[in-house]
């Protein structure tokens, strides 16, 4: 009879996580339209491709200064747009700056034309016009139809392979079009050269080189078509040149297999049946053509498309059930659309063989890991790699390794501050990756040499020459005259030196321990006590007079103010309540960010920031401040905590294109959304605590690495029971409304008891 009782007891286990069809919850046009910034085109998680609609051609500049209409397409896509330009192969995932758009390809037939026109009229060029009618935007999949020349276009994607199906109309003048100029945030001479090799009637191979946000970036393609092209050609936009070469003794515009320029367009001709389906397969490397032919004919043996989306669904879906929810339909959209925004970067860069270009501009080849890049720390190391250890420790372990080989590639013996595609672009403030090495290290997930990893934090925060370290390790602070940002960055630093602390603590190095513990109180010398404000101080010892605590352009903070800057202090929340004046004053300071208003004016030239993000004075729509509704737990008030929270979750995020306040920030918003919704948050990476505030989901099942399971519980949940009356862990009172990472992974249950009325006690 035990034995029967134990059989159905595994049969019910195996029921209860069987995987559910969790692929439809996922909207990836939410956030495509305003300041999201994410893309809906096809891509696996983590993958290398993301295959994706670009709307339009906006060049970076104008006029020879900055063109900010151009922000509008750090994804290549926005949603407000009516025309499509083409599909290219790599797009950056909810970023304020860009960068990518490599390999469009667009089909037409008809007049052929490699100009792609203008919005306002699509005849002047091979874009077309389209209708959110006709879109269809899934995880792993995308449609569209091409109103102008009645073509469907279909896309979906292998870790390394962009697989495109077009259905044609009858024609004898059917084209695919492959624009090596353009990309995002383009301009003249940022393509610096490309080079094109028809191999047969079926394949071509290629490489473009650009000079953009990445200062050296090679991507390398091989290129199939399902059917023979008939013919093929190239114009060249070169600007002409006095010296020409030898080349010109063949016509190169016409069926010329080998082709090498600056701005290069190449067209494949086809005769098509009404109906006929043309196949393409684009193969991404950062090596070599070899290597991405290797690619193909590793992850793309076939021209069954449908297949190919299969199986990128099948991908997601896998990964999507590692956290199963109960909640409302918008919010398990809202949850299941931020799961998959946060697992789409990083991203993978390198071969199937293992292969991968280093900061070095060497090839490298990983072993024993697999080799990511797109790191957008300053965004990231908040939420995004802290739920990584919690959901997928095992590629932030190989996450970490990328960061050390990074260092180790690296001529400046820096840890990655902003890295993509073999290149640091140094994009934002602090050294965020030793928080990122901190985090992962303590939890006990990256399994390299820690001691290494304490070696390279602490050479990257002892680089004197980079953005005030030098002044900020003699001064404790960086002074107004000699950096924008000084107030921001002497916080952040000071936040990234606790974090190297708390790792040399973890491996008994005591000395190391001492010195960054004290770097870490330099959020003291730009606290102004007269003001409880933080605040620019100058060379002389003395604040600056000329201050404006609301606005967020030239007082000496990043992507904010001094209102969402003041609460950054998240290794320390006690002490900063103490100089703030108390828990009392503390807390009222909370409720004023909260609830006052932010005139327009105060952040009108600061772009990353729009009405939408904002709650009050609390800015939402970015990072600074994320950690701050949970502040209110140091103040004796978490029912607080609770209730902004709930606020937040429900004002910031929505079901719809524009469901997002802020750039996704390569899942930084989403990450926080999911921690959130599911009642806990990692005030301060680099510790094992999470601070509780209040779940969103009735119920959800959490699928460990290491086989546990982690369940949490919300009784009495709804819109109005936004309170906890209190919280169990398996069946224990927690009293101190935290949560460590180490009961979380053990299994278990932890249980919110919700009310309509704070808990006050």
């Amino acid at each position: 009879m035990k034995g029967l009782l134990t059989l159905a007891f595994q049969f019910l286990f195996f029921l209860s996580y069987a995987q559910q069809n969790l692929v439809p919850y996922v909207r990836p046009l939410i956030g495509t339209e305003k300041m999201g910034h994410t893309f809906p085109g096809a891509t696996v998680p983590f993958g290398a491709v993301q295959l994706s609609p670009d709307t339009d051609t906006i060049s970076y500049e104008r006029n020879g200064k900055y063109n900010g209409d151009v922000y509008r397409y750090c994804a290549g896509y926005k949603y407000e747009d009516k025309t499509i330009v083409g599909f290219s192969h790599t797009h950056f995932s909810g970023t304020g700056h860009s960068d990518l758009g490599d390999f469009l390809v667009m089909p037409t037939q008809g007049r052929l034309q490699l100009n792609p026109g203008v919005a306002s009229d699509t005849k002047t060029g091979f874009r077309s016009a389209f209708s959110h009618d006709h879109e269809v935007a899934e995880a792993g999949y995308y449609r569209v139809k091409l109103d102008d020349d009645n073509i469907l276009a279909e896309l979906t994607a292998t870790n390394r392979v962009g697989v495109h199906q077009y259905t044609f109309p009858k024609s004898d003048a059917s084209h695919i079009i492959l624009d090596m100029m353009a990309g995002i945030y383009n301009y003249d001479e940022k393509v610096v050269w490309t080079y094109i090799r028809v191999v047969n009637d079926t394949l071509v191979t290629g490489y473009r080189q650009t000079n953009g946000w990445a200062r050296t970036r090679t991507e390398y393609f091989a290129m199939t078509f399902s059917k023979p092209f008939k013919s093929y050609g190239q114009q060249n936009f070169d600007k002409p040149q006095v010296y020409r070469g030898f080349w010109r003794k063949f016509d190169q515009n016409h069926n010329f297999p080998e082709i090498a320029g600056k701005r290069l367009r190449m067209h494949f001709d086809f005769d098509t049946q009404e109906g006929e389906k043309i196949k393409v397969k684009m193969a991404l490397s950062p090596v070599s053509q070899q290597n991405a032919l290797e690619n193909m004919r590793a992850e793309a043996t076939h021209w069954n498309f449908d297949g190919y989306k299969k199986q990128a669904q099948l991908q997601w879906n896998q990964e999507l059930n590692k956290i199963q929810i109960e909640a409302s339909e918008n919010e398990k959209i809202n949850f299941y659309t931020s799961l998959y925004h946060t697992f789409i970067n990083p991203t993978v860069y390198m071969d199937v063989n293992g292969q991968y270009k280093g900061l070095d501009q060497n090839v490298h080849k990983a072993e024993g890991f697999t080799n990511y890049t797109t790191f957008s720390l300053w965004d990231t190391y908040r939420a995004l790699h802290p739920f990584f250890n919690l959901m997928q420790p095992g590629r932030n372990n190989d996450m970490v390794a990328s960061m050390m080989k990074h260092y180790d590639q690296s001529t400046l013996k820096m840890l990655p501050v902003w890295s993509h595609y073999a290149n640091d672009n140094w994009c934002m403030s602090g050294y965020h990756s030793v928080s990122v090495l901190a985090d992962a290290i303590i939890k006990g997930v990256y399994k390299g040499d820690p001691m290494k990893a304490l070696e390279a934090c602490i050479a990257t925060s002892n680089h004197r020459d980079y953005e005030g370290i030098g002044v900020y390790i003699d001064r404790g602070y960086i002074p107004a005259e000699q950096n924008g940002t000084s107030v921001s960055n002497t916080l952040e630093y000071a936040y990234d030196d606790w974090a190297i602390a708390q790792l040399a603590k973890k491996l008994g190095w005591t000395d190391v321990y001492e010195t960054y513990q004290k770097r870490a109180q330099n959020w003291k010398n730009v606290f102004d006590s007269s003001i409880r404000f933080m605040r620019p101080r100058l060379a002389d010892g003395s604040f600056k007079k000329d201050f404006d605590l609301l606005s967020t352009h030239g007082q000496g903070f990043i992507e904010g103010n001094s209102w969402n800057f003041s609460f950054f202090v998240p290794q320390d929340p006690q002490a900063l309540m103490q100089a703030m004046g108390g828990a009392k004053i503390f807390a009222a300071r909370l409720d004023t960010l909260f609830s006052m208003h932010l005139p327009d004016q105060f952040f009108a030239e600061t772009e990353d920031i729009t009405r939408e993000g904002i709650i009050g004075g609390y800015i939402h729509g970015n990072e600074p401040a994320h950690h701050v509704a949970y502040l209110y737990n140091w103040a004796g008030q978490p029912w607080k905590t609770q209730a902004r929270v709930r606020m937040i979750l429900n004002m910031q995020y929505k079901p719809t294109s524009d469901g997002l306040g802020g750039n996704d920030d390569c899942g930084q918003m989403s990450a926080w959304y999911l921690f959130s919704s599911m009642g806990f948050y990692p005030v301060a990476p680099g510790s094992d605590v999470y601070s509780i505030g209040s779940p969103l989901v009735k119920n959800a099942k959490i699928q460990l690495e290491n086989g546990q399971t982690f369940t949490i519980e919300a009784i009495n949940q709804s819109d109005k029971h936004v309170y906890v009356e209190k919280v169990l862990l398996n069946g224990k009172p927690v009293t101190n409304w935290q949560l460590s990472h180490a009961d979380v992974l053990k299994g278990g249950k932890l249980t919110f008891y919700m009310s309509t009325k704070p808990a006050r006690k």
